[in-house]
């Protein structure tokens, strides 16, 4: 088949400041990409490869190389140090709790602590970047190597889920200065600039390119997202833009080369993390298998119509003409036995001193739940992920006495989703523990149903001061469990010839058949296993 040339149609009312405030009214590559997609997936062998650059903001009171606030939603231009608008005589003063957090992460990481690092200068101009360059390590960062081990969850059939333990390799860990903010005003055509954000402290990691799809990119998000909040270097709020992603994604087939990889800057939620990944492969198996040629680009995700966006074309911006930073020394991360003599100790970075910060990591933290409570790996990844939710867990299960079964049940399904519903954390969650426990035991004890538990926890939610069990008198929710009296129910039900008719059919229609009405007769009380194991032994009498 021909090769065929795709052509960007031209831009309308371009920004004279950056290329991405009108883009274009069609992308012909995306949306082609996207009918030929779903033809190309179900029949072809291509194999992706994804590698990823998180860009996480450092979680410090001020910024990388001024003393300048970096407090989220600030009045515009409120928090710009003169270094930060670059200023002519203004010089860079490291921070030296941004050094720790960074070194703090890479322990968490599992990344080697280089003793010397070094800044850069990398030049490029953009209109949120006042200096014209960016300060970071490019060639001599503060960490390199180091794997992530984190859980891809994956959905199968029937909305069931498995989990497995997958590694991710690192290349490096490094400290750099973020940039501004660029605000488009779409109607006067004109774009300003907020400097709040310029010089905030950046750790970026760069994987090895070891994940496969969107779905697994998200996974390892996910888990980086969750290590840098436990630890507390970022608060990974992807929504105000502390944590963004870059993906790098090419494909190729079994036993050739590697593909030309495209670059998806600054993606903003896991969601699109997964969607703007996926997308990109299937865009270019079908650029490939309809005969075109990958560009080497750099794209944007459009939440909006879940594309990928042409930015720039990469090839074009290869040389960012990086230069040692002139105004910054070395930077020395020190073992504890070669502190130089006669400096002050708060003055250093000591390795030693960081390492003892280090709290268990969520990998440590499922390991103990696997093993002291043999709890599945997929819950031990929720109960680690939803924030406030491992407390709880382990102060119910304190006595040892409690089905560990149907605590999982509770807390993983009905009471997240109250959480859910409610938008708070179980911090914030009015539920007391202790009628949490209760609500457990009822359903253990099977003194209430599930449907039961469903209605049970919201009205706890409402009225907290009220226990499970006093909640369940009060409103005579208990099941039914006299079998006598159940029986009876039964018997009644089956003088009616329809019913009786269509339990000698057997099945779960007859069952139903049964069931239903004495629900109904009890007020949908009664204890389902017992109904269950009556009508079971009436047809099996009835069979003989």
């Amino acid at each position: 088949m021909a090769s065929v040339v795709w052509k960007m149609l031209p831009l309308r009312n371009p920004c004279k400041f950056c290329a991405k405030f009108h883009r274009p009214s069609q992308d012909v590559f995306a949306r082609h990409a996207r009918r030929m997609s779903k033809k190309a997936s179900s029949k072809s062998d291509w194999q992706s490869v994804v590698g990823l650059e998180i860009h996480a903001q450092i979680n410090t009171a001020s910024k990388l190389f001024s003393g300048a606030s970096t407090k989220f939603g600030a009045p515009i231009n409120s928090q710009v140090a003169p270094f930060d608008a670059a200023l002519p005589g203004t010089l860079p003063v490291l921070n030296k709790d941004c050094v720790e957090a960074g070194v703090l992460t890479a322990l968490a990481l599992g990344c080697r602590i280089n003793q010397v690092s070094k800044f850069d200068r990398k030049h490029y101009f953009y209109a949120d970047l006042p200096a014209g360059y960016q300060i970071t390590q490019q060639r001599q960062p503060l960490a390199c190597d180091g794997q992530v081990n984190y859980v891809h969850v994956t959905s199968g059939a029937g909305q069931t889920s498995t989990a497995e333990m997958r590694t991710c390799r690192l290349i490096q860990l490094q400290l750099e200065q973020d940039s501004g903010k660029s605000l488009h005003d779409h109607l006067d055509k004109q774009s300003l600039i907020d400097l709040n954000r310029a010089g905030v402290g950046l750790m970026e990691v760069v994987t090895q390119p070891d994940l496969r799809d969107g779905e697994d990119a998200a996974s390892f998000v996910k888990e980086v997202q969750l290590l840098l909040r436990t630890i507390g270097t970022c608060d990974g709020k992807m929504q105000e833009g502390s944590l963004r992603v870059d993906a790098n994604i090419s494909i190729h087939k079994a036993g050739e080369p590697w593909g030309v990889r495209t670059e998806v800057k600054n993606i903003n939620s896991v969601r699109n993390v997964s969607k703007a990944i996926d997308f990109e492969i299937q865009r270019q198996i079908g650029v490939l298998e309809n005969g075109g040629q990958i560009e080497k680009e750099t794209r944007s995700f459009d939440a909006e119509s879940n594309e990928t966006v042409q930015m720039r074309d990469k090839e074009k911006l290869l040389d960012y003409r990086f230069m040692p930073e002139p105004n910054l020394p070395p930077l020395h991360v020190y073992s504890s036995g070669n502190v130089p003599p006669g400096t002050g100790a708060g003055s250093n970075v000591v390795l030693e001193t960081v390492q003892r910060r280090l709290p268990d990591l969520p990998g440590t933290i499922r390991d103990k739940l696997q093993h002291k409570y043999d709890v599945p790996l997929l819950s031990a990844t929720l109960l680690v992920t939803e924030e406030g939710l491992l407390d709880i867990f382990e102060s119910l299960m304190a006595d040892g006495s409690r089905d560990l079964k149907t605590l999982l049940n509770v807390l993983l399904n009905d009471y997240i989703g109250v959480l859910h519903e409610h938008d708070c954390t179980a911090a914030e969650c009015p539920i007391r523990v202790q009628s949490l426990g209760e609500v457990c035991d009822l359903l253990a004890s099977r003194d209430i149903s599930q449907s039961t538990l469903q209605k049970l926890l919201p009205l706890l939610f409402e009225h907290p001061e009220v226990g499970a069990v006093e909640m369940v008198d009060r409103e005579n929710w208990r099941q039914i469990r006299d079998r006598e009296l159940i029986e009876k129910v039964i018997n009644e039900v089956l003088s009616n010839p329809k019913v009786m008719k269509k339990l000698q059919k057997g099945g779960a229609r007859g069952l139903n058949a049964v069931m239903g009405p004495v629900q109904q007769a009890l007020d949908r009380r009664a204890d389902p296993q017992i109904v269950t194991e009556i009508v079971e032994n009436i047809y099996k009498n009835l069979s003989k």
